[in-house]
């Protein structure tokens, strides 16, 4: 159950309860910093479309990794922009695809069962992900989801670099046997 958003409550506040999964914080979060990250990401890629994906991808990774958020080290402002920033560099790396007429054979493209099986591989590794403990599971968000090295992650959790190398490598084995039954 979820406390209605007081539109004064501080973008700090809203992110520490999307951090615990409230989904009307989010939607304000959303509503205050959705136009300033796409207006962003268009300056940056200089397309529309991309700039939309580059926002979308933002706020799913501001959802998935909000428990990293450490108001100690900055404001939610300048923390969400880093996302952002994060999102559109990647965006920005992609190749972007000409445009082609459609081909006269079939395509080694992945079909809808190919899909399929590589959503519920995505969900089941989110899920697995999520039975780590926090400590090892920041750790690899910041890695995997935001791109930062473990020299930036230990720089942004203020822990040592061995800690980070540590807890990553428990957290990949911890995730790899939750995962066993994946592989089979």
């Amino acid at each position: 159950m979820s406390v209605a958003v007081a539109s004064g409550e501080s973008d700090t506040r809203l992110l520490e309860r999307v951090a615990g999964g409230d989904r009307d914080a989010f939607t304000e979060l959303y509503r205050r910093f959705a136009r300033p990250v796409f207006a962003m990401a268009v300056r940056q890629l200089g397309d529309n479309g991309r700039a939309e994906e580059a926002a979308q991808e933002t706020f799913a990774a501001v959802w998935r990794s909000a428990r990293s958020y450490r108001p100690e080290r900055g404001s939610a402002s300048a923390w969400l922009y880093a996302v952002a920033r994060h999102a559109i560099i990647d965006r920005a790396r992609q190749r972007r695809e000409p445009v082609v007429e459609v081909p006269d054979e079939a395509t080694d493209e992945a079909g809808p069962a190919e899909q399929a099986e590589s959503s519920w591989l995505a969900w089941r590794v989110h899920s697995a992900l999520e039975q780590l403990p926090e400590r090892e599971r920041v750790v690899l968000e910041l890695a995997y989801w935001s791109g930062l090295s473990q020299t930036e992650i230990a720089s942004y959790l203020d822990v040592p670099l061995g800690t980070v190398k540590t807890r990553t490598r428990t957290g990949l084995a911890r995730l790899a046997s939750l995962l066993d039954e994946v592989r089979a």
